[in-house]
Formats: C-alpha cells, structure tokens, sequence
C-alpha cells in the first residue's frame, strides 16, 4: 500500500474526494459498527479534510476532519477519524493521527484539541497524548468520553 498524505478545506475538495470521503465514513461508521446517525451535520463545510490516499488503489484509505475552535467545542477537534478496513494492521491508524495533530497545529498553532473518542480506544488516544475530561456517555448507543490534549 502507497499512501500519499493530503489536506484541503471544504471548498476545495473535488467530487471524487467527497464521494469517497463520505463512503469511507459510511462503510466503518454507520455498516461496520452497526449504528445508524446523521453523520452530515454541516460542520464538514468549515472544516479542513486530512486525506490518505492509496495509490495502488486510488481509493481513499484514511481520513480526518479536522475542526476549528468553536465548531464543536470551544477547543479545535480532530473528529470523523476513520482507517479503511483494507487498510488496517499496518500502523495507517497512528499515522493518520500524528498527521492530524500535525495539520492541526500547522492550522492553529500549538492549541488544545478536545476530541470525543469511543470509549474503547481511550488507550490508543492517550499515546497521543489526550487525557479523559468526563465521564462515559452514550452517543448514537456507542460509549464515549471526551479527552483533551494540552
């Protein structure tokens, strides 16, 4: 697997990027984890899209929606983090989220990132460097917490 790393805003992405960017979401978060949601919820169009692109498939194999301040909490949020199951198993997940931070503080500037994570990856987050703010709570019947990086 080649991956080429890139971003763009909203308004930038091309119909291809946001075809496969929503199919990608579609396909882990609403059939793979069984959870019907409305995941167009209009923050996509203030947003910057961190994109890993396969070249030997010319699909889209990895993604991030990256989230200014005050959008989904006062803090900037790295949210929609998703890794094609093609892809899984080669460590593509931690890139996408070193490159996330990454594109996150190249964007704002050194800033806290608030982020609500699935419950079950508290530990993958946390070696990133997140800490648990709050207390379990269910989203679309999914346990998650929210955690912030500082």
């Amino acid at each position: 697997m080649n991956i080429t790393w890139y971003h763009r805003h909203f308004k930038e992405l091309n119909t291809t990027e946001l075809y496969q960017i929503l199919q990608l979401r579609n396909e882990v978060f609403i059939v793979e984890q069984n959870c019907p949601f409305q995941d167009l919820d209009d923050k996509d169009f203030q947003c910057y899209h961190l994109i890993g692109f396969d070249t030997d498939s010319q699909r889209i194999v990895a993604y991030t929606r990256i989230v200014p301040a005050g959008i989904s909490y006062e803090e900037a949020s790295i949210g929609r983090v998703v890794t094609s199951p093609s892809a899984r198993g080669g460590g593509v997940g931690k890139v996408l989220m070193q490159k996330s931070i990454e594109l996150l503080e190249e964007l704002f500037g050194g800033v806290p990132i608030r982020i609500g994570a699935q419950y079950y990856l508290k530990k993958y987050y946390e070696s990133f460097g997140f800490q648990q703010v709050g207390e379990i709570y269910l989203e679309d019947g999914i346990e998650h917490i929210t955690m912030l990086r500082q």
